[in-house]
């Protein structure tokens, strides 16, 4: 792909050659795009793609995925922005066209990193989960085809003579389900999830995969051949940053939209040490509730534990000073000698600060940071509790933080459902004591300065009156609903699309 300052020429193309290019309405972006755009049209697009992904993860964590009221606002974000979504609409080459551009831009974004990976890999995974659910059957073999897929889709007659191995291996599956289901037969290998889980027949080393199940599938492909790709986009990165008038924007594009990093806070110095025991029941999310309850009763934690609640203590507010003397108090209670502290443990405090090392500062980890990265291990009390914790165990937590047994119930289903940030909102609206708690919970600092504002009375921890307000984001406030977040959202990226013309 080449840019150019001026205006783009378009292609001029019959209508069965743009059919050709995107006979679909998803993708695997197997072939990057080789035509001309224009500095402007790229940057256009990858502002537009990031409002997109951005508003795939707040609905992600504001609704249960696959439910008709997510499905309905996000197809309304991307009908709104202009990209594809659904088969056999008219003239859809263009928003074909931009969702293939944009993609492969903000690869050369998102590559940067793990942590950019991580994120972009997660919501193009979620974008396109919604695509394919809402694909028309009779086009799913072509998408598979054209994605080279070998996965094909047996005969009427194959599937009823394997129908009583194929309905005992798929226990959620009636007789009467699989005459309507389409059943696809995929190499072994590809199966290897539903086969540990024992949820696939086998036969003569191919699985026979239910329409429901192949979606899982098709997902863990598309993660492994994208992480991959951005892997090699990494390698190939310097060569793109020596063009000044990109590396600008790919910079800016990387660092301004995966959300606050809450490394900077107005609050700084303003918590006390003698108040953290009443914050953490007040406040915390229960990751950090439960690492504060464990510090406090074993005097002691890992190191997964000391990086996970250290740079939270940091993120809401404590200073250098104060985390050293929380520490160091809470290891010699016991037993430890001070001198072993301030020998092996100081110095990890002050790295964390920026002080040492690299004097890199490190920023709090955010949610899916903690949910995908560091499980925790035996002895260990870091990680997300509705991730990580047996269900049994989480029940029993949450009846210690008195949420209701109807609350409990629902919180153990979005948990069942794998929607762990949807349950911690859950939790946050029952121990606050409202409906809709209007955001989309994605950092456990948020979920502690949103407790702080409610209890408050809607105003933010007093601040000094010095301190600068942040320009590359707007104030945050408290929204309605997920509407309004996503209202909220497009507005301070159409800002930031103002910044980007002076490059």
């Amino acid at each position: 792909m080449q840019f150019t300052g001026g205006k783009r020429r378009k292609l001029r193309l019959a209508g069965d050659q743009r059919n050709a290019c995107y006979p679909h309405s998803l993708q695997f972006y197997l072939q990057p795009p080789t035509e001309n755009i224009s500095l402007r049209e790229f940057e256009n697009l990858a502002i537009d793609r990031v409002k997109l992904l951005k508003s795939v993860e707040n609905l992600g964590v504001s609704y249960v995925k696959g439910t008709e009221q997510y499905q309905s606002k996000l197809e309304a974000e991307i009908r709104k922005l202009k990209f594809s979504y659904r088969e056999n609409l008219e003239d859809e080459y263009e928003p074909r066209r931009r969702d293939h551009i944009s993609h492969f831009i903000l690869r050369l974004a998102y590559c940067q990193s793990e942590d950019l990976r991580r994120w972009f890999i997660q919501q193009e995974m979620d974008l396109l989960r919604f695509r394919f659910n809402i694909l028309p059957k009779d086009k799913i073999q072509n998408f598979l085809k054209d994605s080279h897929l070998q996965f094909e889709a047996i005969s009427d007659e194959e599937k009823s003579l394997r129908e009583e191995e194929i309905i005992a291996s798929s226990p959620s599956l009636s007789g009467v389900q699989l005459e309507t289901e389409s059943v696809y037969k995929i190499p072994f290998a590809d199966a290897l999830d539903l086969f540990r889980g024992r949820k696939v027949y086998l036969e003569d080393g191919f699985a026979y995969v239910p329409l429901k199940d192949i979606v899982a599938i098709i997902l863990n492909e598309f993660r492994a051949k994208l992480s991959k790709a951005l892997a090699l986009t990494a390698r190939s990165l310097p060569a793109v940053q020596s063009d000044e008038r990109l590396q600008p924007l790919l910079n800016h594009l990387s660092h301004s939209y995966t959300g606050q990093d809450y490394s900077m806070q107005g609050n700084t110095g303003k918590i006390s040490l003698d108040q953290i025991d009443s914050l953490s029941t007040k406040s915390f999310p229960p990751c950090m509730r439960q690492l504060h309850k464990a510090l406090r009763e074993n005097h002691h934690l890992r190191h997964g534990g000391r990086m996970q609640y250290g740079l939270f203590l940091k993120g809401i507010g404590l200073t250098l000073e104060q985390a050293l003397q929380f520490w160091k108090q809470e290891f010699i209670k016991g037993k430890m000698d001070p001198d072993k502290f301030d020998r092996g443990y100081s110095y990890n405090i002050r790295h964390s600060f920026g002080k040492e090392g690299k004097r890199t500062d490190y920023t709090p980890f955010s949610c899916l940071k903690i949910i995908l990265t560091n499980p925790p291990s035996q002895g260990d009390y870091h990680g997300c509790p509705f991730r990580h914790s047996d269900p049994e165990l989480l029940k029993q937590k949450l009846q210690t933080y008195k949420i209701s047994p109807g609350g409990i119930n629902q919180i153990l289903d979005l948990v069942k459902g794998t929607h762990y940030q949807v349950a911690c909102q859950k939790y946050f609206e029952m121990t606050h004591n409202v409906d809709d708690c209007g955001f989309s919970l994605s950092h456990p600092n948020q979920f502690f300065l949103e407790s702080q504002r409610i209890l408050n009375g809607g105003k933010d921890i007093k601040k000094e009156s010095t301190q600068p307000e942040p320009q590359a984001k707007p104030s945050v406030q408290k929204l309605k609903d997920a509407s309004s977040a996503l209202a909220s959202l497009n507005s301070s990226l159409e800002m930031d699309m103002e910044e980007l013309e002076d490059f």
